[in-house]
């Protein structure tokens, strides 16, 4: 039996895993996390399933790749038939929540068809991705279903600002010289400090709703998703971390003039985005990324608050504690704002794993090749029951954080729809023609786009991917075992998912017993 009986998965919205000093950031100094790496593995080739937020963390949720559970862009609803995390842990007793971020889109249409009500009982998990909603609030005021979100709203309303969207009007709006608000969505405003007070961020109320959570549970076994909404846009954030880094900080940028030469006509397109467009000028960079730097300071510090009332609580030593992001963040990196490209800035993230477990290694830093849907059968596992592999498409991590075991995989794959994107318009692509998926080996990044010329980067001789090989005659055959590659992968897609492997094994022997009745006698 495994010692763990909770897990805290953490998950920062938004960042880059270069961005820790863990990670090897020269001048952002993160000592909390760390210190979580310390205690455990911390993978350094860890890729998302998706880079934007709402399928990254439909696929990290269910266990399942994109193309697998359909729910490929933000708001696209997950159908209701997809199980997630809370759905394999509640079963056996351990209470599942979230406070923050989902990004859930529920599937109304098949809730109504079931007779399944959003607000209440089984329906209201359902809606929820799975998750008892303890403190749901997505970083925005309205949610995906058109309603305002109210969990954060209704707390800044009761410490004192007043409106129906403080969220906006002082959470994330700096103040002008005579008061008037200067609203976070413009990025000229990042420096200057929130209009809320620093205990009253995001970041502080998630963390202490966190706190509360453990302290309501007891000893009970659960399992929180505390999902920090932070540092993800709009960029801005409390005093004193709005003024802590200045332009001497940021990491150098990556990029060339030679990306700006004849793209792949996707990566164009995507270089022509507003956002994009705004992060290739230095003055935006250099106004937004030193806030950035402080929101992810921001999210240390209070990571440290909440590890201090663990440790006296006691709860550091029976809980797995993951840390990891749902994307990253281009920061005018390859010309490029926003994240959704298969670039390393944005489809690698920070994975910290500590075991609590006595004899589980420590300070371990792994390179196997992980991904994020390898954390749902990890954290099954990891409470000492068994994960249903006919429906989940990861692997458990727990032989590499418990024994020190390999996991490594032969490929990473990661996937994009980008339909809704300005993109589209510019490329003049229809509805089912804007799908890209990458493939990432040890050596080489192979990215597919429908209708265009692949892209392709050596990672050995070229680890910024400032090189596009993707037209290069030289390396058609790499191209095309690339590609190969990408086609094995959709093969094993897993769908047989209403049959375990057990049951079907038992069907297949029932017709191997004499008497067995055989088709086609004659």
């Amino acid at each position: 039996m495994s010692e763990t009986k909770n897990i805290l998965f953490i998950m920062c919205d938004q960042l880059r895993a270069d961005y820790l000093s863990c990670y090897g950031h020269p001048a952002l100094h993160t000592p909390n996390i760390d210190a979580l790496a310390a205690r455990g593995t911390r993978f350094t080739s860890a890729y998302v399933q998706a880079p934007v937020c709402g399928p990254s963390r439909m696929s990290t949720y269910t266990g399942r790749y994109s193309m697998s559970h359909g729910a490929t862009w933000n708001f696209v609803p997950l159908p209701v038939g997809e199980l997630t995390l809370g759905d394999y842990l509640r079963p056996h007793g351990v209470r599942t929540a979230i406070i923050g971020k989902t990004h859930m889109k529920p599937d109304k249409a098949g809730m109504e068809r079931l007779g399944l009500s959003y607000k209440t009982g089984d329906g209201l998990l359902v809606g929820e991705c799975g998750f008892e909603p303890y403190a749901r609030d997505d970083g925005i005021y309205f949610k995906a279903d058109g309603t305002p979100e109210e969990t954060y709203n209704r707390y800044l309303n009761r410490m004192g600002y007043p409106g129906v969207n403080p969220w906006h009007d002082f959470a994330n709006s700096g103040a002008g010289s005579n008061g008037e608000v200067l609203s976070g969505w413009n990025m000229r405003n990042a420096r200057h400090a929130s209009r809320a007070k620093e205990e009253h961020s995001e970041t502080a109320f998630c963390t202490d709703q966190a706190m509360a959570f453990m302290k309501e549970q007891g000893e009970k076994p659960w399992c929180l998703h505390l999902s920090y909404i932070k540092p993800h846009w709009p960029y801005i954030a409390a005093a004193p971390y709005n003024g802590m880094y200045g332009e001497k900080d940021m990491l150098p940028v990556v990029r060339s003039e030679e990306e700006r030469r004849e793209p792949n006509p996707v990566y164009g397109a995507f270089m022509r985005h507003q956002d994009s467009q705004s992060f290739s000028r230095d003055e935006v960079r250099s106004t937004v990324i030193p806030t950035y730097m402080g929101l992810v300071k921001q999210v240390d510090d209070h990571l440290g608050r909440l590890f201090r009332h663990m440790e006296q609580s006691g709860r550091m030593k029976d809980t797995l504690i993951v840390l990891t992001a749902d994307h990253g963040d281009f920061l005018g990196d390859h010309w490029l704002g926003e994240k959704e490209l298969f670039y390393e800035q944005s489809a690698r993230v920070p994975m910290i794993l500590a075991h609590p477990e006595e004899g589980a290694p420590k300070g371990v830093v792994s390179d196997d090749l992980v991904e994020s849907i390898d954390l749902v059968p990890t954290f099954i596992e990891a409470l000492g029951h068994k994960a249903p592999m006919h429906i989940l498409e990861g692997r458990s991590l727990l032989p590499r954080v418990r024994h020190g075991m390999a996991v490594d995989r032969e490929v990473a794959f990661s996937e994009l729809d980008y339909a809704t994107y300005v993109a589209r318009d510019i490329l003049g692509r229809g509805l089912n023609e804007c799908r890209a998926v990458m493939a990432r080996t040890r050596r080489w990044k192979y990215v597919h786009f429908d209708g265009y010329t692949p892209q392709l980067f050596d990672l050995e001789s070229d680890p910024a991917e400032l090189c596009d090989l993707g037209r290069d005659p030289n390396h058609a055959s790499t191209r095309a075992e690339m590609k190969e590659r990408i086609f094995e992968w959709m093969r094993g897609r897993k769908n047989r998912i209403a049959m375990s492997d057990d049951d079907m094994n038992a069907r297949f022997e029932d017709r191997r017993k004499p008497g067995s009745p055989l088709i086609g006698r004659w």
